[in-house]
């Protein structure tokens, strides 16, 4: 067998967007949460993150490249991902090239990674999610691991908490686990993405001015020094999990819009309740839930859902496509692009959305008027940087088309 082969494996992974949140940990190393949580899977087609993972005897050492700048890989997070999975690796063999590795191979051979995010890492949109999810889906097809995605979750989870939701498409449970080794927190599939196909979603990225608190760290202070969590985490999340599933399983938008709403809004609290406070959400987040509570108590059951993660970006969930149409209006009519700003840079992802709402350019954006429930005329350009439209959508696949692999087939170094 020639030392010159590289064998590669190439996979998409979405994001997702949590409706009953994630906050705290119960143990940091494991990363075991105190809580349940439940996300929407988000189109990949709008939001992924591509990864390609190589190995080969001519590799001196563990590599990784992320949106094309290389990164060390000696975090803790990193490690343990890396660490589990190959622990799992099974006998492959690539008869076409000739190659043949054994299990006990795996512990000597060194890896080059290379990820690519289709959307900006630092808009605060679940990235992480995606690329823990992607490291261990492609290595875990790339070593022949016999593992499950609910078990490759359990792998995931310990690189980034929310990133074993990400293993699948839909709407996904992560499972708090009572273990003390975690072996039981992992992800599992409510229902695919199909189920209830009438959703549609609209990313607001905020202008945020200044670097929050991280999670990891808010999420620890929050367990040092909130009342209000530990009273989340017990009495209220399990009732509302429950609720939510239910939801979900009826397509009732009504009880899942109010939840959704409620667990964000909750979410936040526990951030203002922790010592010192964390502020998240700024003065645009604020407007528009404002906006959003306004038109769903103007009509007769709610059109849209809002919620927050980590930071100022709005996820607005509408009932189906015509609700959605409506919103864009509402959302194009306050927070208008800045004046040399074009609607096609401003839109971002599915932008068929556009004519449902009878938006062609910017003309028609000017021509839109206020909306009675409002209340206020009032316009701030500039305040969003962008929208994203978006829809649930499916979990990880394997690309087969070399032409979409980030690395050199030939040497294993980035493209």
């Amino acid at each position: 067998m020639g030392e010159k082969w590289v064998l590669m494996k190439t996979a998409q992974t979405p994001t997702n967007i949590a409706v009953i949140k994630y906050w705290g940990k119960r143990d940091e190393t494991l990363i075991l949460p105190v809580n349940d949580s439940i996300s929407v899977t988000l189109d990949p087609a709008h939001l992924c993150t591509t990864t390609t993972v190589a190995v080969s005897p001519a590799f001196q050492q563990d590599r990784m490249w992320l949106n094309g700048k290389e990164m060390s890989l000696s975090g803790g997070r990193y490690q343990n991902c890396l660490r589990e999975i190959r622990k799992r690796a099974r006998e492959v063999e690539d008869k076409e090239k000739g190659i043949k590795i054994e299990k006990k191979d795996w512990e000597k051979l060194h890896l080059h990674i290379a990820s690519y995010n289709n959307f900006p890492t630092a808009a605060g949109l679940a990235s992480s999610a995606a690329g823990f999810a992607c490291l261990v889906f492609a290595l875990a097809k790339l070593m022949n691991v016999e593992e499950d995605e609910s078990q490759l979750s359990a792998i995931a989870r310990q690189g980034s908490g929310s990133a074993c939701r990400s293993l699948f498409g839909g709407f996904v449970k992560w499972i708090m686990g009572k273990e003390e080794d975690g072996s039981d927190s992992l992800a599992v599939q409510l229902v695919d993405e199909k189920h209830w196909d009438d959703l549609f979603i609209i990313i607001a990225v905020v202008s945020s001015r200044q670097k929050e608190t991280s999670s990891t760290s808010g999420m620890r202070e929050s367990v040092e020094t909130s009342l209000l969590l530990q009273h989340r985490a017990k009495e209220v999340v399990p009732k509302r999990t429950l609720k939510m599933e239910e939801a979900i399983k009826n397509r009732d938008f009504a009880s899942f819009a109010k939840i959704t709403c409620a667990d964000s809004n909750q979410f936040h609290a526990v951030c203002l309740d922790t010592s010192p406070p964390i502020f998240y959400m700024n003065d645009t987040s604020h407007r528009i839930i404002s906006h959003v509570e306004k038109w769903n108590r103007s009509e007769e059951s709610p059109q849209v859902a809002y919620t927050f993660d980590a930071g100022p970006n709005a996820v607005l969930i509408a009932q189906n496509r015509k609700a959605a149409a409506q919103l864009l209006q509402r959302l194009l009519f306050s927070f208008p692009p800045k004046s040399d700003t074009d609607l096609d840079s401003y839109i971002i992802g599915d932008k068929t959305i556009l004519k449902d709402a009878g938006l062609e350019g910017m003309k028609d954006v000017e021509a839109l008027s206020p909306h009675p429930e409002n209340g206020s005329a009032q316009k701030y350009p500039g305040d969003v940087n962008y929208f994203i439209c978006t829809r649930p959508g499916k979990g990880p696949v394997v690309l087969s088309n070399e032409n979409l692999a980030l690395l050199d087939p030939e040497t294993g170094l980035p493209k």
